[in-house]
């Protein structure tokens, strides 16, 4: 059976039930706007529990309790599933495949796993290697005068290879980062 695709609702919430038991009401606060995932992800309540529902079913998730609602209903309390961490912990190691996917995903799991209090060297290393081709094609061609759309490439892969240097740099011991940049070397004196 093929792996369903997960969205990325999905997989915040997933992350953040990874964290501790929550409802779907404090799932929906902790992803609202001018949150620290939110500033990353922002998603509306219904979403949330349209994810929490998709991650029960699918098992990474069970409902454990109820508790009383503070002005409305009972609220049922979810936790991840041994499935479910497994499944998240395989996700967060694992890079995105596109530079247009760097801005959302790759940033919900850097931002997951600082608050996890876990390593993120080694997704920033397998980062940098999934995208070192892509990258180092884009820094070498030159484009037409005036091609917009290769010069926006170009300045695109510049930002992001000085990205995650600059996270390799603060993730990993000084003097082990090995740079991804392609410019070339000083001429000799």
């Amino acid at each position: 059976m093929a792996e369903t695709r997960r969205s990325l609702a999905e997989w915040a919430v997933l992350g953040l039930l990874g964290e501790s038991p929550a409802h779907g009401f404090a799932l929906a606060r902790a992803l609202g706007p001018g949150t620290e995932l939110g500033r990353v992800l922002t998603v509306r309540r219904p979403l949330v529990y349209r994810a929490l529902d998709r991650l029960v079913v699918d098992g990474f998730a069970t409902a454990d309790r109820t508790e009383p609602g503070k002005a409305g209903p009972h609220r049922t309390i979810h936790r991840i599933t041994d499935l479910g961490r497994r499944r998240l912990a395989s996700w967060l190691g694992s890079p995105v495949t596109h530079i247009r996917d760097l801005r959302v995903e790759l940033l919900l799991k850097l931002v997951l796993l600082r608050r996890a209090g876990r390593d993120r060297g080694l997704l920033i290393a397998r980062q940098r290697e999934a995208l070192r081709t892509t990258l180092e094609a884009l820094l070498e061609t030159g484009g037409e005068a005036g091609d917009e759309v290769d010069m926006w490439r170009r300045h695109t892969a510049r930002a992001v290879s000085a990205y995650l240097d600059d996270l390799a740099a603060g993730d990993t011991p000084a003097g082990s980062v090995v740079r991804m940049t392609t410019d070339p070397p000083a001429p000799p004196a």
